[in-house]
């Protein structure tokens, strides 16, 4: 009787870690899509603010940021959302999207505070101020890549996926190269592409690993 008793325990148990594992692979499966939809706009508003902002010597142009996640979530919602059969909904994901939620609090939060500190720098008045501005960008990127690669990776250690692991260190280690290499003003821009293609290319090797 306590055989049996414990054989049962033992299916169910595998049955729950057969099913967590299958809902890891399906959520997986469907962030491809959303790596590669955030990854080119990633890319594209990278590429736009670089070049207005080189070509007019006006760092006003990254307001242009806060468009990206507007569009971005409606492309999800009435694009990628509509052509899903069923959403996996269960601790995994609520876990991931908790990640990617608490990333964006961190990422505005660090957002407003430098922003903020470039502008009210005491002391600085006129191109002081404009150039304690463009310093407090600068620390912003690579605060930002940085950040994001830690919540990749994290996600990567929740889904149990060594390639969006990879994809986060990659993302955030390489950003900070990219970043300490560059040190120019405009050309911190070129972090968040490299962080797009990393992204495109993570949902092109989901794609490819699930089709």
């Amino acid at each position: 009787m306590e055989q049996n008793k414990e054989m049962t325990a033992e299916e169910s148990l595998s049955l729950i870690t057969e099913t967590l594992n299958s809902n890891r692979k399906e959520i997986t499966r469907r962030s491809g899509k959303y790596y590669m939809l955030w990854g080119i706009l990633l890319m594209v508003f990278s590429l736009i603010v670089y070049f207005l902002w080189k070509y007019t010597d006006n760092a006003t142009w990254n307001c242009l940021w806060f468009a990206m996640p507007v569009i971005g979530f409606l492309a999800a919602r009435l694009g990628l959302d509509k052509k899903q059969e069923g959403k996996v909904s269960n601790d995994v994901s609520r876990i991931t999207g908790g990640i990617w939620s608490t990333f964006g609090i961190f990422a505005c939060a660090v957002a407003a505070f430098t922003l903020i500190y470039g502008q009210l720098n005491e002391g600085a008045d006129g191109l002081g101020r404009i150039i304690s501005t463009l310093v407090a960008l600068g620390s912003l990127t690579a605060e930002i890549v940085l950040l994001f690669g830690l919540a990749e990776s994290i996600c990567g250690v929740a889904l149990k996926s060594w390639v969006i692991k990879i994809a986060g260190f990659v993302t955030g280690i390489g950003g900070l190269a990219i970043y300490y290499i560059t040190r120019a003003n405009e050309e911190q821009m070129f972090i968040f592409t490299f962080a797009g293609l990393v992204l495109v290319a993570t949902g092109l090797i989901i794609k490819h690993q699930y089709k």
